[in-house]
């Protein structure tokens, strides 16, 4: 008898075991916001975005200027950080071409280009949004500076450039350390930027000095 009840005591043991082995992968650690009113004193949980909800000009144009500020700076001591704040929204295509531009292989990796110790600083001065034929609202020309300190003490190299972007809003990641970053979801698609040339200032004319006029062929009369 008493093997009885031990072969079904270890039965049911086995049983519980495997129940809290399937009921395991539902186990998950959800990350969230107190809030708390500084006048009345009332607590709340401030729901996470969930990707339903259209997105403002001036939050688009915000993340534009993020991404632009942050994607196209350099500097050794952030460059891991930045490398991986950007991925954070890139979209696949866009990532592919991002994981090509940093590798070593590469010889224009920023990893390369100022491994003398250069810095780049980049602000941005314009954003323009712009409507397809089909009504689509996901492109905008960005227009920029870069700065370049040669050797990280040397002289300012500044440089203007333009950056085509088009963009789209996707659910926002569940990873809590992308999502720091990244809260709604914002991904870049495509991303151009090419170098602006800037028009030459026409140099004034020295006081006292009168232009040249040419008479009409035939002389006056």
């Amino acid at each position: 008898m008493n093997a009885v009840f031990a072969s079904l005591g270890g039965l049911l043991t086995a049983i519980t075991i495997m129940a809290l082995m399937l009921l395991m992968p539902l186990k998950r650690v959800e990350p969230f916001v107190i809030r708390v009113d500084n006048s009345t004193g009332i607590v709340d949980v401030v729901p996470l975005f969930a990707g339903s909800a259209q997105m403002s000009e001036t939050v688009t144009r915000y993340f534009l200027d993020h991404y632009v500020t942050v994607c196209e700076r350099f500097s050794f001591s952030t460059a891991e950080s930045d490398y991986e704040e950007c991925a954070s929204f890139h979209g696949s295509a866009r990532n592919n071409a991002w994981v090509s531009t940093w590798d070593r292989s590469n010889p224009l990796s920023p990893l390369n280009l100022y491994k003398d110790g250069s810095s780049i600083r980049a602000q941005v001065s314009a954003i323009t949004f712009f409507q397809r034929g089909n009504g689509g609202e996901d492109l905008a020309q960005i227009r920029y500076t870069k700065t370049r300190r040669v050797g990280g003490t040397g002289s300012d190299e500044v440089s203007h450039w333009i950056a085509t972007v088009q963009y789209v809003y996707g659910d926002p990641p569940k990873d809590p350390r992308v999502r720091r970053w990244n809260p709604l979801g914002f991904k870049i698609v495509d991303y151009r930027a090419e170098a602006e040339v800037m028009p030459t200032p026409e140099s004034p004319a020295a006081p006292g000095v009168q232009p040249t006029v040419t008479p009409p062929a035939g002389g006056s009369r």
